[in-house]
């Protein structure tokens, strides 16, 4: 991906347009790999009696839905935690974050659009005056218009109210393009939506890794959702970012603590 003068740029611009690409940061062996992977791990979500279709997001089931990605496969836990990812998230939520979500989206040929939404009005109430989650979407495959590419719209993370959120927000919709490989983050305010794929032969694989601040409960209960042997797994950095440990929403009052204990 580029020096650092472009992963710089790329900070601004998501500061400042709620967005931003990163071309060349998965190599095309990567890709394959991720990608099969992922089809192993859709598979294992149906064994295990999660569907990964039909389940009320989409108009059709020409969306394939995986969740759970951390449990599924090591490798997506270890994609979760990647340091570019990582170094994005801090940009814009600072270093009290959560992972809030891992899920993928393939769409096939004939994948219709959902409805449109912003992450962040999913999981807190309005008024979204400051960003507080982040989508980091890991692009499998080349991402183009034609093939069901993320929609979104532009300034739309500056919306403060549901009220002031156009009628027809589908209407000034533009594509995320990007090429295999590439990495595109996304303000959790901006509103968007999953593109219709058109094609008769194109599948458009995306990963999803949705970070939250701390105070907010993320979308998976981790504790609930991980095997044994997966949490057994982890290094203390992931049971943090994940919030396994027996305390939640404690990092102010922590170094307040410390500095008692320290005076005793």
């Amino acid at each position: 991906m580029g020096d650092a003068s472009h992963l710089a740029a790329a900070k601004r611009q998501l500061a400042s347009e709620g967005f931003a690409i990163l071309p060349g940061v998965l190599s095309a062996d990567r890709c394959a790999d991720l990608r099969e992977r992922l089809w192993r791990a859709a598979e294992e979500s149906e064994r295990r009696g999660a569907p990964t279709r039909n389940i009320g997001i989409d108009p059709n089931e020409r969306n394939v839905r995986v969740f759970n990605l951390i449990d599924l496969d090591p490798a997506f836990a270890e994609l979760i935690q990647d340091p570019l990812a990582i170094e994005l998230v801090t940009t814009l939520l600072g270093s009290g974050f959560l992972i809030s979500n891992f899920t993928a989206n393939i769409a096939l040929p004939g994948a219709q659009s959902m409805k449109p939404h912003s992450d962040q009005s999913i999981v807190v109430p309005e008024p979204w005056l400051e960003p507080w989650s982040i989508n980091v979407i890991w692009c499998l495959d080349e991402v183009r218009a034609a093939n069901g590419a993320t929609l979104y719209l532009p300034g739309s993370q500056r919306i403060a109210w549901a009220r002031d959120v156009p009628a027809d927000p589908r209407a000034g919709m533009r594509p995320f393009e990007a090429k295999e490989g590439s990495v595109i983050a996304m303000d959790g305010r901006l509103w968007h939506t999953s593109g219709a794929n058109v094609t008769a032969d194109e599948q458009r694989a995306l990963l999803f890794g949705y970070y939250s601040r701390d105070f907010i409960r993320p979308q998976t209960n981790w504790n609930a959702a991980l095997s044994a042997a997966t949490i057994a797994g982890l290094s203390p950095q992931m049971h943090g970012w994940l919030g396994l440990g027996p305390v939640a929403n404690m990092r102010l009052a922590a170094p307040l603590a410390a500095a008692r204990v320290a005076t005793r």
